[in-house]
């Protein structure tokens, strides 16, 4: 049998204890022993007002979360409670303190999270519902799951946060959506009330507070197969076209947790497509020009992936900066050069994915060299759309372009 006990075995001096609205009550024997044995209690001043009072000392948790980490760690040794809501370790700080710790120093000691207390209230099937913690994080981290029919469940800040989630919903066409506000869960103060997105006018909403999404409405749902229309991007024209978008996509081959170079990124598209594919993707997007690196930061974020991170320099000079954190694939999707392919050889570790994209005679024969000393597939792309051709339709041809994929 596991070891549930708090401050036994050699090193563990930390209980990490998650606290509902209910307080002590809710607090299972072992996590109650841990506070009568606890020399330091430390959380938010809502959690500590939740307990009885305590005999051992007590702290409050600053604000922002990071700042209390090191403070934390300074108690090494003593026997330390930590607070955090429901389950720490379900958008939470459990996670964030343990990356600094050894698997012996702590403990944890769950009770039902708030998505959980929500699902029960809602009679919604927690498994096919999207949980977003959005307390301390921008509403459009919600623009990908927006789709007619689709559940969501939200955590955020306070009631004005809530006020502007009902107003985000109507401005993407989603103001017909069912908004279910569930206050104080799990406590004496508990309360659920349900209005229209469109409609919303409570003034007294309590913290804490989460906000369960039925979705509806004539919104614009961004589709889950790689290849936006180019009209979700603000651009100036320097976009990867979404048909070539898809395919270049396709030969990145984007895995879940790995990180994308966008080198001459433009609009951003593609790193933005490459986030789009998993949350736990990173992407870093280099541009020279200063508007269009700021304009790939701004269609990252309305389209919910505000963590791009944008790199304004110029290939290759700027990428020895960036050697300690290696990507797993690389686009070039401008300023491809000879000098620009030599640096990203040495700079690359093995098994590094790379695309490039050409469109002019001279970058085409570069890509044509380069394939033929490192191998991989050259693919000739030629795309034509129907347009009127006096008063009847022909072929519109688009620059054909040239994509090499190999990895390194």
């Amino acid at each position: 049998m596991a070891d549930t006990s708090s401050f036994t075995g050699p090193g563990r001096w930390l209980t990490i204890l998650g606290i509902g609205e209910d307080g002590v009550e809710g607090l299972s024997a072992p996590a109650r022993d841990a506070l009568a044995q606890a020399e330091l209690v430390i959380g938010a001043p809502r959690h500590l007002s939740l307990l009885p009072a305590l005999s051992c000392r007590v702290e409050e948790w600053p604000v922002p979360f990071a700042l209390g980490i090191e403070g934390l760690l300074a108690y090494r040794g003593k026997r330390v409670v930590m607070l955090a809501s429901g389950d720490p370790f379900w958008f939470g700080g459990g996670a964030s303190v343990t990356r600094h710790l050894e698997a012996g120093e702590w403990i944890a000691h769950p009770v039902p999270s708030t998505f959980s207390l929500a699902a029960s209230r809602l009679g919604w099937s927690l498994q096919d519902t999207v949980c977003l913690g959005l307390h301390a994080a921008p509403l459009p981290r919600l623009r990908p799951h927006l789709a007619v029919g689709r559940r969501m469940l939200v955590l955020l800040r306070d009631g004005d946060a809530v006020r502007d989630l009902a107003a985000y919903l109507g401005e993407h066409g989603f103001g017909p959506s069912d908004l279910h506000v569930l206050e104080a869960l799990g406590g004496p103060r508990e309360r659920v009330r349900r209005v229209r997105a469109d409609a919303f006018a409570f003034g007294d909403v309590a913290h804490p507070v989460a906000v369960g999404i039925a979705c509806a409405g004539q919104g614009r749902a961004l589709p889950c197969a790689s290849g936006l229309a180019d009209d979700l991007f603000d651009h100036d024209g320097q976009i990867t076209k979404r048909p070539v978008r898809a395919l270049t996509l396709s030969a990145l081959a984007p895995v879940a947790g790995e990180t994308l170079w966008d080198i001459g990124a433009g609009s951003g598209s593609i790193a933005v497509e490459w986030l789009l594919r998993h949350p736990a993707n990173r992407a870093v997007a280099f541009e020279s020009d200063p508007v269009r690196a700021e304009r790939a930061r701004a269609n990252a974020r309305a389209l919910g992936v505000d963590r791009l991170e944008v790199v304004t320099g110029r290939a290759p000079g700027i990428l020895d900066q960036r050697r300690d954190d290696a990507p797993d694939a690389v686009f070039i999707g401008g300023g491809l050069s000879q000098a620009l392919l030599e640096s990203l050889v040495t700079i690359l570790p093995a098994g590094t994915r790379l695309v490039a994209n050409a469109v002019t005679l001279d970058s085409e024969a570069l890509l044509a060299q380069w394939q033929a000393e490192k191998g991989g597939d050259l693919l000739r792309i030629e795309l034509a759309h129907a347009a009127p051709l006096g008063s009847r339709r022909g072929w519109r041809a688009s620059f054909p372009l040239v994509q090499w994929s190999v990895v390194l």
